[in-house]
């Protein structure tokens, strides 16, 4: 006699693997191109966030950007921004995805996701910028040195975070609807 049990999960096989395997590419993309900076590394790894976020959605694409992120920085020496990253770039992605997301667009328009990837850039450099800033005052380990400093000096790496946004949207804008159109019919 079979007994017939249903197990009652928040989500389902296919969500880790799809989680596991866009970690993956953010992990992959970051690492493909990177060019050190004063205090971090610009890369093109917000494109995969951004793409996350229109494929995968508001959970989903969070996780995936966050471990996949943090996994760079971990396995590149960037140890200091690995908390920071985690937080930044899963919000990042929460972000693109909720306004991607929003109304009827699904992720299907241009000009949404555009704005979606703007306003998710907008956070990841504001709040980078305050991370740098945290990270310069704690590693200064001087008492003399205050916040106020840190966060001056912490500008510089602004126009970098903004080239690397900028990058981002500028590949995954493209991309977005033809991996989506593909997605569905994988998924049919």
């Amino acid at each position: 006699m079979e007994a017939n049990t249903k197990v009652n999960s928040s989500f389902k096989i296919i969500d880790i693997v799809e989680v596991g395997l866009m970690a993956a590419m953010v992990l992959a993309v970051t690492s493909l191109i990177k060019v050190p900076t004063y205090m971090g590394v610009l890369h093109i790894g917000d494109s995969m966030v951004f793409v996350a976020a229109v494929l995968l959605g508001r959970k989903k694409s969070l996780a995936a950007s966050a471990i996949g992120m943090c996994l760079f920085d971990v396995l590149n020496g960037y140890l200091l921004w690995a908390p920071f990253t985690l937080v930044i770039k899963g919000v990042m992605a929460y972000i693109s995805a909720v306004i991607a997301h929003r109304s009827d667009y699904n992720g299907d328009s241009f000009w949404n996701n555009m704005l979606a990837f703007t306003m998710a850039g907008i956070w990841m450099v504001g709040a980078y910028y305050i991370g740098g800033a945290i990270i310069l005052s704690l590693l200064s380990g001087a008492e003399n040195v205050m916040m106020s400093e840190s966060l001056v000096i912490a500008l510089k790496d602004i126009p970098t975070n903004v080239l690397q946004v900028v990058l981002g949207m500028a590949i995954a804008l493209p991309l977005c609807k033809p991996l989506k159109k593909s997605l569905r019919k994988v998924r049919l």
